[in-house]
């Protein structure tokens, strides 16, 4: 991925038409980024200006300082760094782009900065993510289901088409995350997206529409069917008066397939390939970690479209990186954000994420990444963790992986009933991460089918994962709906409608009196072990040390907490050094008794115990 950076610049003569045709006067379509702040770690900002007749450019620029006009051969973008001086005071700063065809206004405004105190704080250990779809978690605003740029592709009845779920949904719904013991809000990207049914990407001849938020068209937009960036910045405002942080999703790694760009892009090195010629994606995660693989070999992973459709940006363009981290930042400015989730982490130069940290950290120290690495090889995600340059010389920065390694036997053993012992052994393998304490771990997310969708699953298996979950080492997340075990398959199984987030639905899963019994005993379950988790430090920062490891029977210690699990279908008797314990406070376990310099604990069938 060589970038070419081959431009027309304002230097340039303008090449006219045979025949001596007079130049066309210039178009400004739009304006990337739209704003930008004084004294911000990125200045000057460039600007990435789209438009028509954009050849022989030069920028005009009154109030701030402005630098050479850079424009590409097909004369539709122009590239301009825009120097914003400390002390520069908030307001419109017009700017004018002149060319031999005429001149044309270039909107720019100065925002005032958002006060630090409050916002971009971070995650952790400490904290409970909830993981919510905007359009399938509440429906808060019916005024934006039917938007005059995209009319016609709701349909609740259809689980690939809009439902209409929106930001104002989510900020409606605070309360009840509050209630149940979440301290942080991952939602999926929120990205303007396409406006049409996808005929490009089509399932048993039906198309899609991108209501999942990873098809993006306009990268400085909130989609209309969410509401807009006020209110994101309330929703953002609100959660935080809650205790409740707010992760954004963000895809660095490709746009929709029916993004301007595609079939005119600012550079010509903006994807890796065109859509008449690309490589598609082999998925292939292994090679990136394997010191011997070739760069032909890995060069599918890092340049291959996805599901041989979706664009792959080229992060080694320079332009790129430095549109992406730019962006990255113009959102985190915008909303006051606490941290990001970035998809598809493996598949993009491993010497971008680095610089990317980079600019995150310079601007908001305290802000955290989590990156997907949808592997389950602890070695192939240890890869890709920060902290430690690895063979290939690179420390990427990132601050948190997915635990897709410890995902996979969670499931086998909870849901299928294979040996516990199986997630003990994946822990053992804790030493191949800088901290294991960092990684997120989950039952289940919006890529994989619901836990109570899995041949074999029961609520009490359910909850007997969350017991485990919610005491274990890591930052848990709940994908929302699991609270109250929502059923589902695949994909696009398991991105039901909450119950209860529209108007008019039969029942509101919000409340106790809208669940079924076996709902809310789930909940209930969940509910009292996050509360526990937050009043006992040690089940967030403890060590764990492990005190009886058993086919189906695990017993570990975090602190002065002992956690007991049985995963077996009969009760059974387990044996730990001796120690002082007070009463299962979940009210499962007998007290234990003392048997000589051992205690035994004895643990009804699948169930869990918290001394």
């Amino acid at each position: 991925m060589k970038p070419v950076t081959r431009f027309v610049t304002a230097l340039a003569a303008v090449a006219l038409a045979a025949g001596g045709a007079q130049a066309q006067a210039p178009v400004v379509l739009k304006v990337d980024p739209p704003n930008w702040w004084a004294g911000h770690s990125i200045n000057p900002v460039r600007l990435l200006i789209r438009g028509r007749a954009l050849a022989g450019a030069r920028m005009e620029c009154p109030r701030l300082a402005c630098g050479e006009v850079k424009v590409n051969a097909a004369g539709t973008y122009a590239f301009v760094d825009v120097t914003v001086d400390d002390g520069v005071a908030p307001g419109q700063y017009p700017l004018t782009l002149r060319t031999p065809g005429g001149t044309a206004p270039v909107a720019f405004t100065v925002s005032p900065e958002l006060p630090a105190t409050g916002r971009y704080q971070g995650f952790g250990p400490d904290d409970v993510i909830y993981l919510l779809m905007p359009d399938r978690f509440a429906n808060g605003d019916p005024g934006n289901d039917q938007p005059a740029v995209s009319r016609g592709i709701l349909d609740r009845g259809h689980l690939r088409r809009w439902h209409g779920g929106d930001l104002e949904g989510v900020r409606q719904r605070l309360p009840y995350l509050r209630d149940l013991g979440i301290t942080a809000i991952w939602m999926n990207p929120i990205y303007d997206n396409t406006n049409t049914l996808d005929t490009i990407e089509v399932y048993q001849g039906d198309p899609t529409t991108a209501y999942h938020g990873y098809h993006a068209i306009d990268h400085y937009a909130v989609d209309e069917r969410f509401g807009d960036m006020a209110t994101l910045r309330r929703l953002v405002d609100e959660a935080h008066a809650q205790g409740i942080k707010i992760i954004l999703d963000m895809v660095a790694n490709h746009t929709s397939p029916h993004h301007p760009w595609v079939h005119d892009s600012p550079t010509p090195t903006w994807f890796n390939g065109t859509v008449q010629r690309h490589l598609s994606n082999t998925w292939q995660i292994w090679t990136l970690a394997d010191p011997h693989a070739t760069p032909e070999i890995r060069r599918p992973v890092l340049d291959g479209w996805f599901v041989d459709i979706l664009p792959d940006l080229n992060q080694d363009d320079p332009e790129v990186a430095r549109y992406l981290i730019q962006n990255t930042l113009w959102w985190a400015g915008m909303s006051g954000i606490d941290g990001i989730r970035q998809d598809t982490w493996p598949y993009v130069p491993r010497s971008f994420w680095r610089e990317w940290m980079a600019g995150i950290r310079r601007e908001h120290p305290q802000m955290r990444v989590v990156g997907e690495v949808y592997d389950g090889d602890p070695a192939n995600v240890a890869f890709f963790s920060g902290r430690r340059a690895r063979w290939d010389g690179i420390d990427d920065g990132v601050d948190a992986l997915f635990d897709f390694p410890l995902f996979f036997p969670l499931r086998r053993a909870f849901v299928e009933g294979k040996p516990l012992r199986e997630v003990v052994q994946m822990l053992g393998r804790d030493h191949l991460y800088e901290d294991p304490q960092s990684l997120v771990t989950f039952l289940g997310l919006h890529d994989v089918g619901r836990f109570m969708g899995e041949q074999g699953a029961t609520p009490e298996g359910l909850r007997l994962a969350y017991t485990f979950l919610l005491t274990t080492r890591g930052t848990p997340l709940l994908y929302y709906g699991d609270e109250i075990g929502l059923p589902g398959g695949g994909d696009p199984d398991n991105r039901r409608d909450f119950p209860g987030g529209w108007r008019g639905d039969p029942r509101n899963a919000f409340q106790a009196s809208g669940r079924t019994p076996a709902e809310q005993a789930t909940f209930t379950h969940v509910q009292r072990l996050l509360r526990l988790r937050a009043q006992r430090g040690e089940l967030r920062q403890g060590p764990v040390v492990n005190l009886h490891v058993g086919d189906q029977q695990y017993v570990y210690r975090r602190g002065a907490t002992v956690v007991a699990l049985n995963n077996d279908t009969t009760a059974a008797e387990v044996r730990i050094p001796a120690a002082e314990l007070g009463a299962d406070v979940l009210g499962v376990c007998a007290p234990p008794r003392r048997d000589g310099d051992a205690l035994v604990i004895t643990l009804p069938p699948r169930s869990g115990c918290v001394f």
